[in-house]
């Protein structure tokens, strides 16, 4: 089935839905633009301390003035707008769809299977925290759109390096080290986060700047007090900590992608490489009774970039949201899709599940339930999508879940059965994590380590314990793999890249799939 792009039927409802944006939007950014105003992230205000400038408190009065006198102005053309926006969200798909022939070449892993009998799929997720500006910097975080576009470049840079593994005999480090980014072209150093990620040139001492170690990754590892670590390789899991993406991801799945300009530029960079895009993924305004709960003022945040052909695509919304997270259409995208390779008469396709779960803490009984519906609509999908003449290859089911592995707090959704039918490679048991595993989030307040993120280099100081919490997870099931199949996990991936851009580490694994050469 080949997806339209527009989420619209037809021409005239997507230029009336334009038009209703159109009248909305003013009004929307002078609101964005006067709490952005009015807040600062811990990087500004350590520039300012640093440049002593103490004119901002006059600047933030006679911005926020101006901002509020324009939002009065607009609201009424914004009233008229939202009239028209909403009776339209009841014919709109819950997605858009974007594809364009692929600029950028990756390179194919795949390129032998028939002669290793086997073909492999890497898949990557990640929580991007692109809210509306003035609400990015409630978790620490501005300059969305700038974030966005440079978070796009970054992936790009990241996923179409060469696959260069290079492996180290040395008492100091020990698994697998990826290539240095100094030999890998870089985007330019980005500032638009919460801690400042562009590295000097010149070799300088490790230096304390407002409390937060600022290290020059030029210098040789050596010469630091607490040299960057690659963690030891689990006896059946290859993990690494990366300070770049890992190359030839197939699959990325994002979360909190919210904002609809800088889902947007996101589409636009990705697209040039990944050819196949959902984004601005969810529902908006009052839905049909059961099918979502309250006004939704956010989509679900969820986008998918392919650089296999979608087949088939739904959206499901969870009806139990509750409180400011019952603003966001939080969900479930299930996506197939084809290949492109043929075994026998059989053509090979997969399946992709990603999902943001209700985030407020205590609420582990509205996440116990959300995952008991995914379950139930992965299964549904899949029943109604399978064909005779095709082989399925992989089913990944990958998201921010709002929960961990070894909190107390946590132990109801732990012990769900949806950890029975996927595989989670970095989980020993209900509330056990393996040896290797670090958390993946950041103390939104500061910034400040749990670990310390610079330049997309990760530093793991040994004299410091791990107290982080891992609540995104990238999931695998073999179950619903096609008969006479093995799926190996080839390597795991902690990825730094995106250090001060969001409040998560993204994740990445590969799957190998073996094929019965009898079959």
């Amino acid at each position: 089935m080949s997806l339209r792009a527009s989420p619209f039927p037809n021409f005239f409802l997507e230029g009336l839905h334009a038009v209703g944006w159109g009248l909305i939007f003013p009004c929307f950014w002078f609101l964005d633009r006067l709490l952005a105003v009015c807040i600062s992230t811990s990087l500004e205000r350590m520039w300012r301390r640093e440049m002593e400038c103490y004119l901002h408190p006059l600047q933030v009065v006679f911005s926020s003035v101006l901002f509020f006198i324009l939002f009065v102005i607009s609201m009424p053309f914004a009233l008229l707008g939202f009239m028209l926006w909403v009776p339209l969200q009841a014919v709109r798909r819950p997605f858009a769809y974007y594809h364009q022939e692929q600029i950028i070449p990756m390179e194919d892993r795949n390129a032998r299977w028939e002669e290793t009998g086997k073909v492999s799929f890497g898949f990557l997720t990640g929580n991007l925290c692109l809210l509306p500006d003035g609400v990015a910097r409630f978790n620490n975080l501005g300059h969305t759109q700038k974030r966005a576009a440079y978070i796009g470049k970054s992936i790009v840079q990241g996923v179409t390096r060469p696959h260069i593994r290079i492996f180290v005999d040395s008492p100091s480090s020990c698994g697998t080290v990826t290539p240095s980014s100094s030999l890998i072209p870089q985007p330019p150093p980005s500032s638009y986060g919460s801690i400042d990620v562009s590295a000097t040139n010149q070799m300088e001492d490790v230096h304390e700047t407002d409390g937060l170690p600022k290290p020059n990754c030029n210098q040789n590892s050596n010469q630091h007090k607490h040299p960057p670590r690659t963690l030891l390789q689990d006896a059946d899991v290859p993990m690494e900590v990366s300070s770049l993406f890992p190359s030839s991801v197939d699959v990325v799945c994002l979360q909190e992608v919210f904002d609809k300009r800088a889902a947007m530029k996101l589409t636009q960079a990705l697209g040039t490489l990944y050819g196949h895009v959902l984004y601005d993924v969810g529902v908006y305004a009052c839905q049909p009774a059961g099918t979502c709960s309250s006004f939704k003022f956010f989509n679900s945040g969820l986008f998918l970039a392919s650089r296999y052909p979608v087949m088939e695509a739904e959206y499901r919304c969870f009806p139990n949201g509750r409180g400011e997270d019952a603003l966001a259409a939080k969900g479930l995208l299930t996506v197939k899709v084809e290949i492109g390779l043929q075994k026998g008469e059989k053509k090979m396709v997969g399946y992709i599940n990603c999902t943001h779960l209700h985030a407020p803490e205590g609420d582990g009984a509205i996440r116990f339930e959300q995952l008991n519906m995914l379950t139930k609509w992965i299964n549904e999908f899949q029943a109604v999508t399978r064909r005779e003449d095709e082989m399925v290859m992989f089913d990944v089911l990958c998201g921010d879940f709002n929960f961990d592995n070894c909190s107390p707090d946590d132990r109801l959704e732990q012990s769900h059965s949806v950890f029975e039918d996927y595989t989670d490679p970095c989980r020993a048991g209900a509330g056990r994590e393996k040896p290797w595993v670090i958390g993946n989030t950041l103390n939104y307040c500061s910034f400040k380590p749990i670990y310390y993120l610079g330049g997309g280099v990760i530093y793991i100081y040994i004299d410091q314990p791990w107290t982080g919490r891992r609540i995104d997870y990238l999931l695998y099931r073999e179950s619903s793999v096609s008969s006479h199949r093995k799926t190996e996990l080839e390597e795991f991936t902690y990825v730094t890249q995106l250090a001060g851009l969001t409040d998560h580490v993204p994740l990445a694994f590969r799957l190998s799939v073996s094929l019965d050469s009898q079959q």
